[in-house]
């Protein structure tokens, strides 16, 4: 069903210079989607001070960005013929150069000459790479603002640090010591978190690496070798963080575009009640920290009756597990609680709302009790982002998470996740988890380089360092929209089909960004998929409870 749009610019002016153009960048419901204005702003009202500040981070994490020392213990150049992996020395040829990229010579400043296979190299000669003295932190990011840099994106051949992080996984889950060793060395020579998506792939999966020797008692971890934890969004002050995400919301919509699905979809959902003095309940499983809200509060006062007299938001809050070292977005930084912010706004839009926030609960545990769920409203669960938080190895723990979700009998469930398909027999493999997470982490560090245009930010490096903890977070392991598909029939759920206003607003949302992002809408199971240089990023769904008797 479509709900019913006013004419463009219908929200009172009053709330517009309250808000001071402060909401622009989140996708609106009912202005016109063609003439928005500029993406920019910051959500003033978010933060109450009004007075953002940078990050109480280890200033040794911002201003030194590599943090990465060399191996101490080194052996003899391998054999050419057993490196199978690409030098990156031919991709940094086809960079333009600049002070952050790395340079080619024959000999390197440490003596010892480093051999990694060269494509069409036919000579067999030595090749060394060089690095140049890196950024002090002061300038910029030299990398020009489209969406085709970071060497095509997509194109194999220009992506070297996967050519370096997957044979080294591959070499540590083989053994092979001194494979290992070169690798880190050479992956050393070129990570960099300031430089392109290679360099900072390049610097989040060495750490990773390493993080990964140094818990394992593999006899192939270098001696002396460590690297720079990145900065995440708990190693943040709170404001910043804020800010953080404010300034991601804007340039990239890698959360935007779900938010949008979403919140038209629970536009779509309370439309189809007949009674419309219904309570509306929300139960908030995602990442966003508040910020999708704001613009479905703000819809629900256009609706046709107004907005229902009570809408209740239950936040079940990322937790820090102890098997895991948290889900990528989920966990912000002590002290960061956006109730209270988001309750001024929707008072001054004459709004009853009511928060509850559930701190560290671990989903496999949530019913309808912990939740406070009743009969006499219109129950939603939008989860975002962190169903693969459930172990993948317990399959059995993810159908009961959606067993509980289906015990509710809500309205509706939203159902976002990473798009990265699994097709491997034994994802526990060291090696074969490791590559799926680096192609995840490439996907993000390409857009975020376009998303920015190549500019250095304190804000980028907190989205790119939370980003990356995916590489670190072995106990978790997304299945892609099939299996989870899979999953929601099997417990009771039947797949629904989005209305017209989320498809159109999420067509809509995507102009504002780079001309590399896209929608598709799968014709068999009508899944919305956000996908980057023609890759799959995300896909969001919509479910309904199946009629009970067709269930056990």
């Amino acid at each position: 069903m479509t709900t019913e749009q006013p004419e463009p610019n219908s929200t009172s002016d009053h709330i517009l210079d309250w808000l001071e153009d402060s909401v622009t960048f989140f996708p609106s419901f009912w202005d016109d989607p063609y003439h928005s204005n500029d993406i920019d702003g910051g959500l003033q009202w978010w933060d109450e001070s009004h007075d953002l500040v940078h990050p109480t981070t280890n200033p040794t994490c911002l201003n030194n960005p590599t943090g990465i020392s060399i191996p101490t213990t080194t052996t003899g150049p391998p054999n050419p013929a057993n490196l199978n992996h690409p030098s990156p020395t031919d991709s940094s040829k086809k960079r333009k150069a600049s002070p952050e990229q790395q340079h080619i010579d024959r000999k390197n400043h440490h003596g010892r000459p480093i051999n990694p296979a060269v494509p069409g190299n036919q000579s067999g000669e030595e090749v060394v790479v060089v690095p140049v003295k890196k950024s002090n932190g002061n300038k910029k990011g030299t990398a020009k603002g489209t969406g085709n840099n970071c060497n095509n994106g997509n194109s194999k051949e220009g992506r070297w640090a996967e050519q370096l992080l997957n044979p080294c996984a591959s070499a540590i889950t083989g053994g092979n010591s001194t494979r290992v060793q070169h690798l880190l060395f050479v992956l050393h020579e070129l990570a960099s978190v300031t430089g392109d998506a290679n360099h900072r792939l390049a610097a989040h999966g060495l750490h990773a690496l390493n993080q990964h020797l140094s818990s394992s008692s593999s006899s192939s971890a270098p001696n002396g070798s460590a690297s720079a934890a990145p900065v995440t969004f708990t190693s943040t002050e709170p404001r910043f963080f804020q800010k953080s995400l404010m300034k991601f919301y804007e340039v990239s919509p890698w959360f935007a575009f779900p938010n949008n699905i979403a919140n038209s979809s629970i536009l779509q959902l309370i439309a189809e009640e007949f009674d419309r003095t219904r309570t509306l309940h929300i139960v908030d499983v995602g990442v966003s920290h508040g910020m999708q809200w704001p613009t479905l509060l703000e819809a629900l006062t256009h609706r046709p009756g107004g907005p229902p007299p009570l809408v209740k938001i239950t936040v079940i809050a990322g937790a820090e597990n102890n098997q895991n070292r948290g889900t990528p977005f989920a966990v912000g930084p002590p002290g960061e609680n956006f109730s209270n912010r988001l309750l001024s706004f929707a008072k001054y839009m004459n709004i009853n709302l009511q928060i509850k926030r559930l701190d560290d609960q671990p989903l496999k545990t949530l019913n309808a009790q912990l939740i406070d769920a009743s009969n006499d409203e219109t129950l939603i669960v939008c989860v975002q982002f962190r169903l693969h938080q459930l172990n993948h190895n317990a399959p059995d723990e993810r159908t009961e998470f959606l067993k509980s979700l289906r015990s509710m009998e809500p309205k509706g469930v939203i159902l976002s996740e990473n798009n990265m398909e699994c097709s491997c027999n034994n994802c526990g493999d060291f090696a074969t988890g490791f590559s799926r997470q680096v192609e995840y982490l490439w996907r993000f560090l390409d857009s975020t380089s376009a998303a920015f245009k190549g500019r250095e930010s304190e804000e980028r490096r907190v989205m790119e360092g939370e980003a990356a903890k995916a590489l670190t977070n072995r106990g978790e392991m997304n299945e892609g929209k099939e299996k989870w598909g899979e999953r929601m029939r099997r417990v009771g759920f039947v797949g629904e089909v989005f209305g017209e206003d989320a498809i159109d607003g999420g067509r809509a949302l995507l102009r504002k960004y780079d001309s590399n992002w896209e929608m598709k809408v799968d014709e068999k199971d009508g899944c919305v998929g956000l996908w980057w240089k023609g890759q799959p990023v995300s896909f969001c769904s919509l479910w309904k409870p199946h009629e009970r008797e067709g269930n056990n």
